[in-house]
């Protein structure tokens, strides 16, 4: 009898070592297998990207109030020149739009194999809001950036792009922001309108 009970307590444990080995081999799925060991490199890359995010948008942050600095100083800047070419209130009331003549430009135009070049010569017209003497100091100053940058401009330009109407118009248009973007870079434009005085292919 005691080695019939001693038989079956054999058999109940190999039984429950058979239920728990079976337990623990479920609990063992390839999923679980694959995720732990994963599972620190997710964590790594997620912790990563949240700091470079972090980062990002702290840059960001400092980047956006120094520029608000830097539009701030040149707007302290700007008004010295505006006010040294501005004219008298009473001597505006009665002006009206002053003309300052560049001198002619000539460029090669950009046509392969054959030699074509553009001869302009250009009349500005100037907001009345500008004192004509000073304003005339102040052109003959820039005068040298300005027909620099109209020589480049129309080297740059093709006979197709210079031909009509509606591109020499264009043309106007292009100088006429240039022009202003170099002078007044962070003021009211003063120069109100280009005029062609002549514009000649040859």
């Amino acid at each position: 009898m005691a080695d019939e009970k001693g038989v079956e307590k054999q058999k109940e444990k190999q039984e429950e070592k058979q239920e728990d080995s079976k337990v623990e081999k479920t609990d063992e799925s390839p999923r679980t297998g694959i995720v732990s060991r994963f599972l620190p490199w997710i964590i790594m890359v997620v912790v990563m990207i949240v700091f470079a995010g972090a980062g990002f948008g702290f840059g960001r942050l400092l980047a956006g109030s120094g520029k608000a600095k830097t539009v701030e100083s040149s707007q302290e800047d700007q008004p010295a020149q505006e006010e040294y070419l501005k004219a008298d209130d009473s001597a505006t009331d009665s002006q009206k739009a002053w003309y300052y003549d560049l001198e002619p430009v000539v460029a090669n135009l950009d046509v392969p194999g054959v030699t074509r070049y553009v001869r302009a010569s250009l009349t500005l017209e100037i907001n009345p809001e500008v004192d004509k003497n000073r304003g005339i100091t102040f052109f003959e100053e820039k005068k040298p950036l300005l027909t620099n940058w109209l020589t480049i401009y129309l080297a740059s330009l093709t006979l197709e792009d210079i031909r009509g109407d509606k591109n020499l118009k264009r043309i106007q248009s292009q100088i006429l922001d240039a022009f202003n973007e170099r002078l007044f870079p962070d003021a009211k434009p003063q120069i109100e309108h280009i005029l062609f005085k002549e514009f000649a292919i040859q």
